[in-house]
């Protein structure tokens, strides 16, 4: 497996404890992983597998990149800003209809220079392979990206970002025993759960979905389980991961995707008002109102040092002015 990566983030991002919130929550010790502050254009988790995946698009000569995702995401709006630092053109297929305005992640896509296409119902990339054959009929050499970044390619950020973590949590001196986060399509947990297996990292991950709806008919626990599947004998990991312990709370993903609820409301107004510290209505907040069921009702042994992994998604919150005042 080519292990390449190009540069374009701020790493390590910060590791910090929430105080405030582990005082509120006096069971447990509550830390914050803030790939929220990544610095590619307002950030996320996604750069992590770009600088992975861009370096393959390079390697191969291509000139054009293709990806797909919602309106609003995060994914998309990454993609845009690493192929303007590369140079490489990018098209973003989104799904719904072309709205009259422009607000938080599309606009920021638009102003980053990528050609955006609606495709309606399809969100996950359906379309992407009729683009493909247009665009190389005009001479393009075109590059597919999946949907969030979610192949063995784009993982390969995740289990890089173990090891960080691992060399921040000796530095600090402390260990860590549950990592919560938001799990979409696949990549980060898929990269999290090897990176585990290959850096010996003790924590039990907690990923908390945030989408119900399967891709292509197979179920996100599949998803992950083939990406793990594809990276351990390239990383020769010398243990054997089972479809079985791949886990995935659906606890809190009922409303369906996008859909901001009180629970989301609750989790935003919690992290903001108690530590500064922004999240969106989307998958963060989503998934933080997730560990924040499960610290109030001690669903873990007292005395837990407890992470969540922040994966950005700032400029969603703008879209949902209405909903949050």
């Amino acid at each position: 497996m080519n292990t390449k990566k190009i540069d374009l983030g701020f790493f390590p991002t910060p590791l910090q404890k929430l105080e405030n919130l582990s005082k509120i929550y006096s069971d447990y010790n509550i830390y914050i992983k803030r790939d929220d502050n990544t610095g590619l254009a307002s950030g996320g988790n996604k750069t992590r597998k770009l600088e992975f995946l861009i370096q393959q698009a390079l390697d191969e000569g291509c000139d054009t990149v293709i990806t797909a995702g919602a309106q609003q995401s995060n994914h998309c709006r990454q993609t845009a800003a690493a192929c303007a630092k590369m140079c490489l053109q990018c098209h973003l297929l989104l799904g719904g209809e072309k709205p009259d305005t422009y607000d938080g992640n599309l606009l920021l896509s638009s102003l980053l220079g990528a050609s955006i296409h609606f495709t309606g119902e399809n969100r996950k990339g359906e379309d992407i392979q009729l683009l493909k054959e247009k665009l190389e009929h005009q001479g393009n050499k075109c590059f597919i990206i999946p949907y969030g970044g979610s192949n063995s390619t784009g993982a390969l950020g995740f289990v890089n970002a173990v090891k960080e973590l691992k060399e921040q949590l000796a530095e600090k001196e402390i260990t860590i025993d549950y990592i919560f986060f938001a799990s979409s399509s696949g990549g980060m947990q898929a990269g999290l759960t090897a990176g585990k297996a290959l850096y010996d990292l003790k924590a039990e991950l907690i990923p908390i979905s945030i989408d119900k709806d399967e891709t292509n008919g197979v179920s996100l626990e599949e998803v992950v389980f083939g990406i793990v599947q594809e990276l351990t004998p390239k990383l020769n990991i010398n243990k054997k991961i089972e479809l079985s312990e791949i886990m995935l709370n659906r606890d809190y993903d009922s409303a369906g995707y996008g859909v901001l609820t009180a629970n989301e409301r609750y989790a935003i107004d919690e992290l903001a008002k108690n530590e500064g510290i922004l999240l969106d209505p989307v998958y963060t907040g989503r998934a933080f109102y997730g560990m924040l069921d499960f610290l109030k009702n001690k669903k873990m042994p007292a005395h837990s040092n407890v992470l969540f992994w922040h994966t950005g998604g700032l400029p969603a919150v703008f879209t949902f002015a209405k909903e949050l005042t």
